[in-house]
């Protein structure tokens, strides 16, 4: 088996004894065992793959693109897998852990502003891309309509197999809206029933990262907001609570957006009639974010 291949497939872990009230489930997929630590294993093996099979990406090249930290680690991992280079502009306030992963990676990291987060990063790989065609193999992330198909095809797909055709709610939040959209045209498809809950956070300046408050953001050319039932928003000291509660009274070691996802699914839950199947996304270890000071709050 070559590494790229345990992408996907992930556990469904059970979460319904964090519910107040009975007669409700929730579980979450847990993307953080993806062999890179992430969900964005998943689009960034589908974009590369896209890119080997169109030709634009071919051996000499390096991949380009900008991150908040996730998928520039699985364009690391796989391109040192797979033979590739890797180039990524990436804000100045990455966690250290994030750089540190990167760099062991063998990437190449160019840090942007942290002032301008994850757009100022977008806008400067664009340019670098444009400017330099015949070196580089630019995936685009936010707007590579292969991102979204990856979870199409794969976790969509496992949630609605896992939950034994179950689900009635899907609930997660949004970066480059892959997971989100992905997953959400494919239960529509098994049953246009399912709702569909984007997590934002409340605030356009916030700590939840790996997510946009779409609001104030460039939007990803893959958002499709025809696919949002509802939303719920969430604050960034929720967020780390409720990834605090996670570790020390799960044992499951997750990040901050993974933190919102189940903090958004809790408030959700609270108004949902009996019988209701939540689904959502625990989209990356914790790992990532152990300097981090929220952890070592005592409640």
């Amino acid at each position: 088996m070559r590494l790229v291949d345990m992408v996907g497939n992930t556990p469904f872990l059970y979460l319904s004894f964090l519910l107040e009230r009975k007669g409700i489930e929730l579980f979450a997929k847990a993307e953080f065992l993806n062999p890179s630590g992430s969900v964005k294993d998943r689009a960034a093996l589908a974009m590369i793959e896209d890119g080997i099979e169109s030709g634009l990406l071919s051996k000499g090249k390096t991949i380009l693109d900008a991150t908040s930290g996730n998928t520039g680690i699985a364009y690391a991992m796989i391109g040192a897998a797979l033979g590739y280079k890797v180039r990524l502009y990436a804000p100045e306030n990455l966690s250290p852990e994030r750089m540190r992963i990167l760099r062991c990676y063998g990437a190449e990291l160019i840090a942007t502003s942290p002032m301008e987060g994850s757009d100022g990063a977008y806008l400067k790989a664009r340019e670098a891309a444009l400017a330099s065609p015949d070196l580089f193999f630019y995936p685009d992330q936010y707007n590579n309509p292969a991102n979204p198909r990856a979870h199409y095809l794969g976790t969509g797909n496992e949630i609605w197999d896992q939950s034994g055709g179950k689900v009635t709610h899907f609930i997660a939040s949004m970066g480059s809206a892959g997971t989100f959209v992905g997953c959400a045209r494919r239960l529509k498809e098994k049953n246009p029933r399912i709702k569909c809950v984007a997590v934002q956070p409340k605030s356009p300046f916030h700590g939840i990262e790996g997510t946009k408050h779409m609001a104030s953001s460039i939007k990803p050319g893959n958002l499709d907001e025809s696919l949002i039932d509802q939303q719920v928003d969430v604050t960034t000291e929720e967020a780390y609570e409720m990834a605090r509660r996670l570790a020390r009274t799960a044992g499951i070691f997750v990040g901050i957006s993974s933190g919102a996802n189940v903090a958004a699914a809790l408030r959700l839950a609270e108004g949902l009639p009996e019988g209701s199947f939540v689904a959502t996304v625990l989209c990356d270890t914790g790992a990532r974010y152990s300097s981090d000071v929220f952890w070592e709050a005592k409640k």
